[in-house]
């Protein structure tokens, strides 16, 4: 009996320790296989449709007392191994990122765990929407991050993507996060028919399981039929539009790192790949340099003299622009004179894009300008200095550059092309990309600079995610990016060229001018449907809050009166 009895403790403490922790592990993993990755930079995306298996079966087995520690561990511990890079880039990075996520899936695992008790037979369901729900609410606010966002991993499955043009990302991350939560009620019912048979017993009860579930896979199957069939159906055809020919110049660099002698290298390479390019290519109409490949500030140091090195390689710039023979598209951190967030009166700095165009706008410098809107939170701007002034100056001891934002989404025009020019990070945002759409933009020519984390998992991340904004809103996409992934992109979300990444090198090719007489849904209507299962989550949790309510009252009263209800 002494023996019985500690078995039976023994397979206890394995249900609650050992059991989480391992569900715990595969979620973590599970999470960093289908994207971008350590080990292949095409990721595992076939692996998303179970990702979340582990993660549904976890909030079942733990308490109520541990869920939130699981939630907290199983964020940390994703945004740890899928973004490894940022440990690159700042310590503090990673850091910021892993713990931001650790408190969000802390307060998401106790939802779903709540999806799971108030609605016994549905219960998989509404975790489905919660989670659906979940991702569109990390990509909000100040410290919205679209990195990890389930759709992504499909990047290469061109077909399976082109619904974004409909629902945006949301529309196919919805289907397949559905999977993990169709396969654990199987799972789940499994394990409750074999009533405590061992594993053996619950394997043999999933057919049964599956038969239970068998309407929900229909619809599944159904949709995910259709979402194919509309992927080779609904790609538009640009083979008549008229094109614009563009080089984009990829210096392989950090322009950041090394100061003034950095400056002067980093202009000297970009020049001579410009010139190669140029000269490769006599149909080429613009040049696109990457995110603040010149650092210093042209219009600034071109007023004020008071750094002549800077001085001086802001007037070897600007000349050579103006007697290139076509414009040029330049990141620059632009400052301008005035007041800056703590009040005193300084240079005011912008994380830019400016458009020169050689003989009218270069000397004097006066270009076109774009200023990017959606920083990086924490490592280019952070609007609570005055709140938390020591986390702030931590911020500024580290690798960081504290850009002020910019509001107008401007769109440039060169031979027709109307292109806006989010900048790094914006790319990642189907809004922002929207927003330039609708203000009249009908290409996207994208700046970034990844060089500083020195990752090819962090690129083709960052790539995964830029190509779904031509599709959402059949545009075609550039990119000019420091050491990769330099790329020309199809309105179908098709790469139809890339550079060498970490070579210094340049891509040119044609763009094709798009008519816009056409908007897409998700042009003209945004994120309804992340909104849609964002509100529909909440709505199912209050709900089933209230019908619980009323399920024990009506249940006291039926002991009241000694009756059955």
């Amino acid at each position: 009996m002494a023996i019985t009895n500690r078995i039976a403790c023994s397979d206890r403490k394995i249900q609650r320790v050992v059991m989480p922790f391992g569900l715990l592990v595969s979620a973590v993993i599970l999470f960093a296989l289908p994207q971008p990755n350590l080990f292949t930079v095409q990721g595992f995306p076939v692996l998303a449709y179970v990702a979340f298996i582990p993660v549904f079966l976890l909030v079942r087995l733990v308490s109520w007392k541990t869920v939130w520690l699981y939630g907290l561990l199983y964020g940390v511990g994703s945004y740890c191994l899928f973004t490894y890079w940022l440990a690159t880039f700042h310590p503090m990075g990673i850091f910021v990122i892993s713990f931001m996520y650790g408190f969000y899936l802390m307060l998401t695992f106790p939802l779903l765990k709540a999806a799971d008790s108030l609605f016994p037979k549905r219960g998989w369901l509404v975790q489905w929407v919660v989670w659906c729900g979940y991702e569109y609410v990390k990509t909000l606010g100040f410290a919205g991050f679209h990195y990890g966002v389930t759709a992504y991993t499909h990047w290469r499955w061109t077909p399976l993507i082109q619904c974004a043009d409909i629902a945006g990302v949301w529309g196919l991350n919805a289907l397949i996060v559905f999977t993990s939560a169709w396969c654990t009620a199987v799972i789940v019912q499994a394990n409750r028919t074999a009533a405590g048979g061992g594993f053996r017993a619950a394997v043999r009860m999933i057919p049964a399981a599956v038969k239970t579930h068998a309407l929900s896979a229909c619809l599944w199957c159904a949709v995910f039929v259709a979402v194919l069939v509309y992927g080779f159906v609904s790609p538009v055809d640009y083979s008549q539009d008229k094109t614009v020919t563009v080089a984009l110049v990829q210096q392989n660099s950090d322009p950041w790192v090394g100061g003034v002698n950095a400056y002067r290298r980093d202009l000297d390479t970009l020049m001579r790949l410009s010139d190669e390019a140029l000269a490769s290519d006599p149909a080429v109409q613009l040049v696109v340099w990457p995110e603040t490949a010149f650092v210093p500030r042209i219009t600034w140091h071109y007023k004020h003299l008071y750094e002549r090195d800077k001085f001086e390689l802001v007037e070897k710039l600007l000349n050579y622009i103006d007697a290139a023979p076509v414009p040029f598209v330049i990141g620059n951190d632009h400052g301008v004179d005035g007041y800056t967030r703590s009040g005193s009166y300084d240079v005011v700095d912008y994380n830019s894009v400016l458009l020169f165009r050689p003989g009218e706008n270069v000397v004097p410098p006066q270009p076109e300008l774009y200023s990017k809107m959606k920083l990086v939170p924490f490592t280019e701007y952070f609007p609570f200095e005055k709140l938390f002034p020591k986390l702030y100056q931590l911020l500024l001891n580290g690798d960081t550059h504290m850009w002020e934002p910019g509001t107008e989404a401007v769109v440039f025009d060169v031979g027709g092309l109307k292109f806006g020019s989010p900048i790094c990070f914006e790319d990642t945002f189907g809004f922002v990309g929207r927003r330039f759409v609708n203000a009249g933009a009908n290409a996207i020519v994208n700046l970034s600079n990844d060089a500083w984390s020195k990752s090819p998992a962090c690129q083709y991340q960052h790539l995964s995610m830029a190509l779904f904004r031509s599709v959402e809103n059949r545009i075609p996409s550039v990119r000019a990016t420091a050491s990769g992934q330099t790329a020309i992109i199809d309105p179908n979300g098709k790469i139809t060229a890339m550079a060498e990444p970490f070579a210094q090198t340049y891509l040119t090719g044609s763009v094709p001018v798009r008519s816009m007489d056409k908007k897409t849904l998700y042009t003209r209507y945004g994120d309804y449907a992340g909104i849609f299962f964002a509100v529909c989550a909440g709505i199912l949790l209050v709900l089933g809050v209230i019908l619980k309510i009323a399920r024990r009252g009506c249940a006291d009263v039926c002991t009241e009166k000694n009756t059955d209800c």
